[in-house]
């Protein structure tokens, strides 16, 4: 049985997609207006709004100020339209959380604590759930609440205050890889991975395991850029 979206944004989301895949908005062709959208879903506008900004970053669809919402593509490449590009490229916000989260994954594995390691265990349990019913706004959420533990268990404030003023940009990059739908449950199993080297503290095996998870994560984005390990 298919899982129902569980948040209307999701549900919008879900809706034009298939829609689009379908051929019932054919590529190149004008979407209904917002209003008429927003009634028809029985959404807000601004969710209706939130829903086409991520069709948008999937490649889906083109914001054009003014004229409307028209179909880009009727398959999604996630790196095609990234909406925070004046800030940070796409390519680069990957490499940036590789680059950051890699040394932080390794310091946390030496200071993580018992009632750390119960929370992460909690977390990925509700971010399994969350996956598997298609509730991707919540996913994200506890997607970025997993990453950002481990900076502030690594204690490195500097880091910390780089990833968090650039939340916006960082949650955006983990809820991308989702629509994936095929592979909509490789985050959870790659955080299983880094939950279980930071159990066993060892900091070589938790700086690798986060940095494979960014860079799956970029590819299911469809962003490819070269690490160390895959140079191994």
């Amino acid at each position: 049985m298919k899982n129902v979206p569980h948040t209307v944004t999701d549900a919008a989301i879900s809706t034009i997609r298939e829609r689009i895949e379908a051929g019932a908005y054919p590529v190149g062709s004008l979407l209904p207006a917002q209003r008429q959208l927003s009634e028809e879903l029985a959404i807000s506008r601004a969710s209706l709004r939130e829903a086409l900004s991520t069709l948008e970053a999937l490649g889906l669809l083109v914001i054009r100020p003014g004229k409307g919402v028209y179909v880009e593509s009727a398959q999604a490449t996630a790196a095609r339209s990234w909406r925070f590009a004046e800030q940070s490229s796409l390519p680069d916000t990957y490499q940036m959380r590789f680059a950051l989260e890699g040394f932080a994954a390794r310091m946390a594995a030496l200071a993580v604590s018992d009632a750390d390691l119960a929370w992460f265990e909690d977390n990925v349990a509700a971010m399994h759930e969350a996956l598997a019913c298609e509730e991707l706004d919540e996913a994200a959420r506890l997607d970025y609440d997993f990453h950002m533990r481990i900076v502030s268990i690594a204690g490195n404030a500097a880091i910390e205050s780089i990833l968090r003023s650039s939340a916006d940009i960082m949650k955006e990059s983990q809820r991308l890889p989702f629509y994936r739908r095929e592979l909509v449950l490789s985050t959870y199993h790659e955080h299983r991975a880094i939950l279980d080297a930071l159990k066993a503290r060892d900091c070589a095996a938790a700086g690798k395991a986060i940095e494979t998870h960014i860079a799956n994560a970029a590819q299911r984005a469809g962003v490819y850029f070269p690490t160390p390990q895959a140079r191994a």
